[in-house]
């Protein structure tokens, strides 16, 4: 079986997603250009933000229909990235709550893909 390590979010300005991302990654893309970008983290998994104009087939769904999930170590780190995020513009889409998997919240990006940041239970 083939595993899974690229993610494709469809974007209305890859340049300025990338901007954003590499903020949020604290990496630069490894590849860019005027509808693409891509992003290889230290885990392997490959971030690609693509114009949305350029899809073929062309998207059925607007953002908001994923998550990509950011965790990090603890509940103060849900609070300070809250702020880091708010700071960058995001807007916060949930407020940070406890949930059964831990302490979280959830911001958008400009087109509207979810991104979580969590503090998993019982660590």
């Amino acid at each position: 079986m083939s595993q899974f390590n690229f993610v494709l979010a469809y974007v209305t300005d890859p340049p300025r997603s990338a901007e954003l991302y590499a903020r949020l990654l604290d990496a630069k893309p490894v590849e860019s250009s005027p509808g693409w970008a891509m992003f290889v983290l230290p885990n392997g998994i490959k971030l690609g933000l693509w114009s949305r104009t350029e899809v073929q087939p062309a998207p059925t769904a607007a953002g908001g229909s994923v998550e990509l999930g950011f965790p990090v170590a603890d509940d103060a780190a849900v609070l300070k990235t809250r702020d880091a995020w708010v700071a960058l513009g995001l807007a916060i889409v949930q407020e940070p709550a406890r949930m059964d998997f831990g302490f979280t919240f959830t911001a958008a990006d400009p087109d509207g893909h979810r991104l979580r940041v969590f503090s998993p239970a019982g660590q």
